[in-house]
């Protein structure tokens, strides 16, 4: 099989965990996962605790173009791992086979994520981050506007609107016009 990011080098079998096997590109240090032998191994761990802001420190790369299966040669789908994480882990779903860039299982594990990789490929999991984006893309756009500190004041006012009983009341008297 070839490296679907290098295209040239032979994968050959790796171990990125003690007890989980891939197949290792030696160029461009990627991996080829079974998450057939993910599950397994991932069902026989125990969490383990990392530092916050570990994350920061890890280096991954990431294809950013379309790859292909090295087994079966269709287009692997890309999910993204974190809303404020440009990576993504490519996965084929007819092979059921996952592909790791370089550094990309250390960022999962700095991010504590390395026992729930499936559940990065749930919907539940792209709709969270695309929401987390969308939000984070309005606020960058209110601060823009308004600055900074004026943008902290809406967003305090509401969180306190959020949870007051008189929260239709409030807004039908803002929204009239003067």
């Amino acid at each position: 099989m070839k490296c679907p990011s290098c295209k040239t080098a032979n994968l050959l079998p790796t171990m990125i965990e003690e007890y989980l096997p891939a197949m290792g590109c030696e160029s461009c240090h990627g991996s080829l996962v079974s998450l057939l032998y993910y599950r397994h191994w991932a069902e026989t761990q125990k969490p383990v605790a990392t530092p916050a802001g570990a994350a920061a420190a890890v280096d991954a790369a990431d294809t950013t173009t379309a790859i292909t299966c090295p087994k079966c040669s269709r287009i692997m789908t890309k999910f993204r791992i974190a809303g404020d994480i440009v990576n993504r882990v490519d996965v084929c779903a007819s092979c059921d086979e996952a592909w790791l860039d370089k550094g990309e299982w250390e960022l999962l594990e700095s991010l504590q994520l390395s026992l729930k990789v499936t559940s990065i490929f749930s919907d539940a999991w792209q709709r969270r981050i695309r929401q987390e984006s969308s939000d984070e893309t309005r606020r960058s756009i209110l601060v823009r506007m308004i600055g900074e500190e004026a943008t902290k004041r809406v967003e305090e006012f509401r969180n306190w609107l959020a949870d007051n009983k008189h929260k239709p009341e409030i807004l039908a008297f803002l929204y009239r016009r003067r």
